[in-house]
């Protein structure tokens, strides 16, 4: 019987892998084209303000930089650290770089429906605009000058390329002198993709648009948004599917049993519990959508799926990032604001689509689309995956031979 109800729930989990498949391989490659044709340079030189202009660009720029939530927070760290504004990096990219990006919001269209996709664009704007208030008039400049000296003061020496820590002083580190000072790496491989970074940098997007060197780039960036994702995706696909097969529906309608169902106590409660859930799954937001399909097909208020997707920048890992990069004080600001706005936001929400009659009937999920679209588009999109492979590795790997080559013959 166990083996039965382990296979069936392996079997739910890979449906729901198959049918995002090539949403996930449009999502990434999106991402990894405009990782390629906007830098972070360019992104932290506008967000030193705090008003409406700093906080829109954020949002814009987080969610163009789609990300799993530990790239995202390393991201908001080296903007935060190069001087853009709290409300700017903490509140507007940060949350928006992991909630507001096409690839979950293709895989929310296709699990539970459009409905909560433009929930989740709107639900995310009241977050953000929540936390932008909370950091600009509640929590005092000083804290946020403290956070930024414990970042400057307590990095060390990581990898450019990578991020990885290294020491300086290790014989298998590779150096590279620059303009800025000397950069130190793990690798050649890591110093030689960031040469390439760098050249690609000083050129416009229009030439990088047009030069193979330019897509061979976005290529390996979309690889390297996978590199970073695909544990945490499998993980909630696999998660989701056994918890629908071992877990008796009475024990969802007892964990939402709160009150009157479509009571303001009944969807305060569901959105607590969706951030709670949320916290202790240790999934990011993509890999949380397989486990929100489970908790709206068990009872879970409209709003609290949304505040259980929204939870994924809390979750103790993140926590402690955000402990060792800024201090505890501002790791607690972090985590109790991104609570309580995460709450406020799925219940605001709620009663927004309850208003418009956009809340779909109770455990209705499913986008629309032509009949027998998945195959067609898995694919096709499996081909554009394993073209990114063949241009952003196998073919680096040939012009690299092909220079040591031409070394040698010097």
């Amino acid at each position: 019987m166990v083996v039965e109800t382990l296979a069936e729930g392996i079997r739910l989990g890979g449906e729901m892998f198959w049918e995002t498949w090539w949403a996930l391989v449009l999502g990434f490659t999106i991402a990894g084209a405009v990782e390629t044709f906007v830098s972070e340079e360019k992104m932290s030189n506008v967000l030193g303000g705090e008003g409406l202009r700093e906080l829109g660009l954020g949002t814009a720029f987080g969610a163009a930089s789609s990300s799993c939530s530990f790239g995202a927070v390393a991201t908001t760290k080296s903007l935060f650290k190069k001087g853009a504004s709290p409300v700017a990096s903490f509140a507007a990219f940060q949350f928006a770089s992991t909630n507001l990006v096409i690839e979950l919001g293709l895989v929310m269209w296709i699990l539970l429906g459009w409905q909560f996709v433009l929930a989740d664009f709107v639900a995310g704007l009241i977050l953000i605009v929540l936390l932008a208030v909370i950091f600009k008039y509640f929590v005092p400049g000083a804290w946020f000058d403290t956070a930024r000296e414990h970042l400057r003061s307590s990095e060390g020496v990581r990898d450019p390329s990578c991020g990885m820590d290294i020491d300086p002083t290790s014989d298998d580190v590779v150096s590279l002198d620059t303009d800025g000072g000397t950069e130190y790496f793990c690798s050649e491989s890591c110093k030689h993709a960031y040469e390439e970074e760098q050249r690609q940098a000083e050129s416009t997007w229009r030439d990088r648009l047009l030069t193979r060197d330019g897509w061979r780039l976005a290529s390996k960036n979309a690889l390297g948004e996978w590199g970073m994702l695909w544990k945490d995706i499998v993980a909630g696909f696999l998660v989701a599917g056994l918890i629908g097969a071992f877990v008796p529906r009475s024990w969802w309608t007892t964990l939402f049993g709160f009150g009157v169902e479509g009571t303001l106590t009944w969807v305060l409660a569901s959105a607590i519990l969706g951030v709670v859930i949320g916290v202790v799954t240790f999934v990011c937001s993509v890999g949380n959508v397989p486990f929100a399909v489970i908790l709206w097909n068990n009872g879970i208020a409209f709003g609290g799926v949304m505040s259980f997707i929204f939870a994924d920048l809390i979750v103790p890992t993140i926590d402690d990032a955000y402990r060792r990069y800024y201090g505890l004080r501002m790791a607690a600001v972090l985590f109790v604001s991104t609570f309580i706005t995460a709450v406020i936001s799925g219940v605001a929400i709620h009663y927004l689509w309850g208003g418009l009659g956009l809340v779909p009937p109770q455990g209705e999920v499913g986008g629309t689309a032509p009949g027998g679209y998945t195959t067609y588009l898995n694919a096709l999109f499996t081909l554009v995956f394993l073209g990114q492979v063949y241009v952003g590795y196998w073919s680096t790997d040939s012009d690299s031979e092909a220079s040591e080559h031409e070394m040698h013959a010097d």
